[in-house]
């Protein structure tokens, strides 16, 4: 099985999971090369609203998220650390010192504002298989950040990881422009693509998670989708966090949530 995660079993759907990336909490405070605001206390209010795992990008220009910042959340925190990075030696080697619960592969370019797409898994195969066996073999889960294409899930499970986590970018920018009607054609077509990589994923063996441009208003209907498990959102929750607080931010999309997987 590749080390993957064991497949959740019996006729009662796991609770889905919020994974909040604070990484702009960090592009406030390097925006004056100064000590506030501090992600480590951010990660604590997420926890402290009902987030399950803490997400953070460790870029290589480092940009907003510092090395610092990835030791402290690691000895400081008590919730479980997605750490997305470049599939790199550096990387990878920083990923099995301090061993997070969770690595994401992502693409990497110095002059995006956000990470733009999937990982092109199908054409990085043998590039990528020394990387994550090195991560599995510091007993960490590993997890890679593809585009909705079934291509890219089935080169996923030739490699080895345990969790696919599906780019829900063009999903949002459909959903945003069109109408923001979740019953659009054009919005429902989106759905439809993430669902059935959703499903390829989950006929895989492999963890179904989702995350890109997701906020308050599109969320619900991917998080209503069959078996999806855990859904990361950051630049949303630190938005609303600027007027509500961190925890409050956080508690109303962990309702969102909840109230959308149980319909």
């Amino acid at each position: 099985m590749h080390g993957r995660l064991p497949a959740e079993c019996g006729t009662i759907r796991p609770m889905i999971e919020l994974g909040v990336n604070i990484d702009h909490v960090a592009t406030v405070r390097q925006a004056r090369r100064t000590y506030e605001p501090d992600p480590v206390w951010a990660a604590v209010e997420a926890h402290l609203g009902g987030a399950d795992g803490i997400t953070v990008h460790l870029r290589e220009d480092r940009r907003h998220i510092q090395d610092e910042d990835v030791r402290r959340l690691r000895e400081l925190t008590h919730i479980k650390l997605n750490l997305e990075m470049a599939a790199t030696q550096e990387m990878v080697d920083i990923a099995c010192r301090l061993k997070p619960e969770m690595a994401m592969l992502v693409p990497e370019g110095r002059h995006e504002i956000t990470t733009e797409g999937g990982l092109d898994v199908a054409a990085q195969r043998e590039s990528l298989r020394p990387h994550i066996e090195r991560l599995r073999a510091a007993g960490i889960v590993v997890s890679v950040f593809i585009d909705a294409d079934v291509r890219q899930v089935e080169a996923a499970r030739d490699v080895g990881v345990a969790v696919c986590e599906i780019h829900t970018g063009p999903y949002a920018h459909t959903f945003h422009e069109r109408g923001r009607d979740p019953e659009t054609p054009a919005v429902i077509a989106e759905i439809n693509r993430i669902a059935v990589a959703g499903a390829a994923v989950r006929a895989a063996g492999m963890r179904f998670n989702a995350g890109h441009a997701l906020n308050y208003f599109n969320v619900q209907p991917i998080a209503a989708l069959p078996e999806i498990r855990e859904l990361h959102i950051g630049h949303a929750i630190v938005s609303r966090a600027v007027f509500v607080g961190m925890r409050e931010a956080v508690r109303e999309m962990k309702r969102l949530l909840r109230e959308a997987a149980a319909k």
